[in-house]
């Protein structure tokens, strides 16, 4: 038998994911949380083979409670249970000792592969959660180029909403000036747009 646990913020995601596994003849759901302080106060006087662990909670975040479970928990398999696909997320709660991600989106047979997998020691990645872990990787292979101190500057103020006109209110410059600099740091960070622009940059910790 593997006992189940689930910690998430949305009581929709629990009672979801309860419903489809409560008439698995080999799965026991012995409890959820739907904060970190809940989900450790459990495990003070219980404890699960599996936890299902949502990455975004307010307060400490999955990424965050799963290093702390499994410093405490050692022998407790952490599945992450996200809607984010994004590698920077997945390597995170790999790196702080996951042992496998699923997406939201999963069929009930997914989800029953991937308990069954984490808790018979493998590792477990939903197909899409796979590739964007391994594109990940490959693009933080990729050296960036340098970029300046002026281009930092106008990359964080990006970032944070500024328009060229605004940018170049702040910093003195003429809009003309700005422009060139985003078209700089779009070319050299070989992107086609802000958007893309922006989450390069908080994947490389550039801003």
């Amino acid at each position: 038998m593997t006992r189940v646990f689930i910690v998430d913020d949305h009581p929709v995601v629990i009672e979801g994911i309860h419903s489809l596994l409560q008439h698995e003849k080999d799965i026991v759901w012995v409890g959820q949380a739907m904060n970190a302080a809940s989900c450790l106060g459990f495990f003070v006087n219980n404890t699960a083979d599996v936890v299902l662990m949502d990455i975004s909670m307010p307060g400490m975040d999955g990424m965050e409670l799963c290093a702390v479970m499994k410093e405490k928990y050692p022998g407790i398999i952490i599945l992450g249970l996200s809607t984010f696909n994004q590698g920077l997320y997945i390597k995170k709660m790999m790196e702080n000792g996951a042992s496998g991600y699923v997406l939201k989106n999963a069929s009930k047979e997914e989800l029953l592969s991937a308990i069954h997998a984490v808790h018979e020691g493998h590792i477990f990645f939903s197909g899409e959660v796979g590739q964007a872990l391994q594109d990940y990787q490959r693009s933080a292979a990729v050296e960036l180029p340098v970029i300046s101190r002026r281009e930092q500057e106008i990359l964080a103020l990006i970032a944070e909403g500024y328009t060229n006109p605004q940018i170049a209110q702040k910093l003195f410059l003429s809009p003309f000036t700005i422009d060139s600099h985003r078209k700089n740091l779009l070319a050299k960070l070989d992107v086609k747009n802000t958007a893309s622009l922006i989450k390069l940059a908080v994947e490389r910790k550039l801003i």
